[in-house]
């Protein structure tokens, strides 16, 4: 696979995401993801991704903010940023391309990094493993 380079899998299968979206995204990433070597847990909606996000502790949540109707994206963020016990794991939003509104959102409800979709899986796996160098907020 072009720009895949060994190890890469090694080095990330102790590394979870967490993937919050309508059905779009978990049919569309999480095998990829799997491939590069991360565990990917995945939730419809803020509710389920509090709960998964408090069980599991993964170590990047991926939200994408422009599949979830009426702000849930943004919403499910704000919730996550909110609870201390998951408020320094880092959220990688995906946005709309061509709506400045889906960018304040994301921005706004607190997310680390934004893409813009559309966007291929490599991106987001680089920008999941860059987001792995920073270091934790306690």
């Amino acid at each position: 696979m072009k720009g895949y380079q060994f190890g890469q899998a090694a080095a990330t299968r102790s590394s979870t995401v967490l993937i919050v979206d309508a059905a779009g995204v978990r049919d569309v990433y999480p095998e990829y993801l799997d491939f590069c070597g991360f565990t990917v847990l995945s939730a419809h909606g803020a509710g389920e991704a509090l709960d998964l996000a408090q069980a599991h502790r993964p170590d990047v949540i991926l939200v994408d903010i422009a599949r979830m109707a009426a702000n849930t994206g943004a919403d499910a963020i704000r919730a996550l940023k909110a609870l201390a016990a998951t408020a320094a794991i880092p959220v990688v939003a995906l946005i709309n391309l061509a709506s400045s509104d889906d960018s304040d959102d994301a921005r706004a409800a607190g997310a680390d990094v934004y893409l813009s979709k559309p966007c291929v899986p490599s991106q987001i796996a680089r920008a999941i493993r860059a987001l792995l160098l920073w270091p934790r907020r306690r």
